[in-house]
């Protein structure tokens, strides 16, 4: 997991929060079952993706807290 430094006013350097990411997979799966939850019918998989990127930022939230 990516982490990142910053420097500090006094020179000194810091070490911030591990950078947590949504994976495309977790992404892929909410939105298959979302895809798969509205009976199988094509032409919304952008609607799909994007409600599941939705449905999992505050999930995101929680492991950054």
């Amino acid at each position: 997991m990516p982490t990142s430094t910053t420097n500090t006013p006094s020179g000194t350097r810091r070490r911030s929060q591990p950078a947590v990411v949504i994976s495309r997979e977790e992404i892929a799966r909410r939105a298959y079952e979302l895809f798969l939850s509205r009976g199988s019918q094509h032409g919304r998989d952008l609607e799909d993706w994007l409600r599941a990127e939705r449905e999992l930022q505050p999930k995101l939230l929680q492991r950054v807290s």
